[in-house]
Parts: structure tokens; C-alpha cells; sequence
């Protein structure tokens, strides 16, 4: 096998965990726009009117509002991102149930972000972006072996590239993580 060759199928897992789309095992976390750093809590940037919107409007669907609470979880506005959760047609889903436990844990609501990854896990048990959130939790809490099962558990669905997993595997580690 030639070196080129070598190389490039050992980058292959590295590049390809960067093309996840966002929320859906994003490789990183999402950058800052108008919605985070300019509109009121619970309202979204709409790029058309070139104004923020209550996120309730007829002017976004779910997959408007989960990006806006992505981003919003992100940086830290957390009763904001449980606002547009709140406003969304199926905030029951995995995915916002997940964004829901996440910023539930980033407010040190722990046990509120542990009931909001099980109902994600138990109706979706695929969803290792919760499983590693989940997981990061429970580390926080000391609960390491528990954390490392999360970890395999995640490995043995979807193997090692995801953002999952590596976020998961650098709280592990140690390193300051704010996921």
C-alpha cells in the first residue's frame, strides 16, 4: 500500500467526523449568531426580516428552533434555549430532549437533566449525543464507571469519529469541557 494511501485512510476517520451537520453529531459547537447575541430570550434571528421573532412564529419550524437552542445552549443562555424548546412542535423529541438536558445540566439541575436524556435514550436509543451528555453528567458527578459504560456503549453504535465520542472521551480525560 502506498504512503498517500496509508495516510489518507488514516486521516478518513478524522475528516469525516468534521462533515456531521450540526445537532446531529456536529463536530464542533456552533458559532455565535444574531439569535445568541442579539435577540431577547426566547425569540430567534429571522435573516429575512432582518429581526429577532418570537419562536413560536409560523416563520420557523423545528428545525429552526433546534439550531437557534443549539446555539443558545452553547453559549450559555440557557433559559433562553428552554424557551424555544418550550415553542417547538415536538419539544418531546430526542433531539430537543437532549438540548433540554444539556442546558438543564449546565444549570446544575442535574437530576432534571438525567430524566430528560432517558426519555431521549428511550425513544431513541441511537442517540449518542445524549448518551454522551448523559454520560459527561455523570461524570461530573464522580460516576465514572458508569461514564465509561455510556462511552462503549457508544463506541459499539457508532465506533470512534463522532462528536459523541470524542467530546465524551475528552471529559474523561479531564479537560474542561463546557458540554
Amino acid at each position: 500500500m502506498s504512503r498517500k494511501l496509508s495516510a489518507a485512510l488514516v486521516a478518513l476517520p478524522f475528516l469525516a467526523a468534521g462533515a456531521f451537520a450540526a445537532g446531529s453529531d456536529s463536530a464542533t459547537p456552533p458559532e455565535p449568531t444574531e439569535t445568541s447575541t442579539k435577540c431577547p430570550d426566547g425569540e430567534i434571528y429571522d435573516a429575512d426580516k432582518k429581526a429577532c421573532e418570537k419562536s413560536a412564529s409560523l416563520n420557523f419550524d423545528d428545525d429552526d428552533r433546534y439550531e437557534a437552542v443549539r446555539e443558545l445552549a452553547y453559549t450559555g443562555r440557557s433559559e433562553s434555549a428552554l424557551a424555544v424548546i418550550a415553542s417547538a412542535d415536538a419539544p418531546e423529541s430526542p433531539r430537543f430532549l437532549t438540548y433540554r438536558g444539556f442546558t438543564l445540566r449546565q444549570m446544575g439541575d442535574t437530576a432534571g437533566a438525567m430524566t430528560a436524556y432517558r426519555k431521549a435514550l428511550a425513544l431513541d436509543p441511537g442517540n449518542n449525543l445524549a448518551r454522551s451528555y448523559m454520560a459527561q453528567g455523570l461524570l461530573k458527578e464522580g460516576r465514572r464507571t458508569e461514564a465509561v459504560a455510556q462511552l462503549h456503549e457508544i463506541e459499539a453504535r457508532a465506533g470512534h469519529g463522532s462528536w459523541a465520542h470524542r467530546s465524551l472521551m475528552l471529559a474523561l480525560r479531564g479537560e474542561h469541557t463546557t458540554y
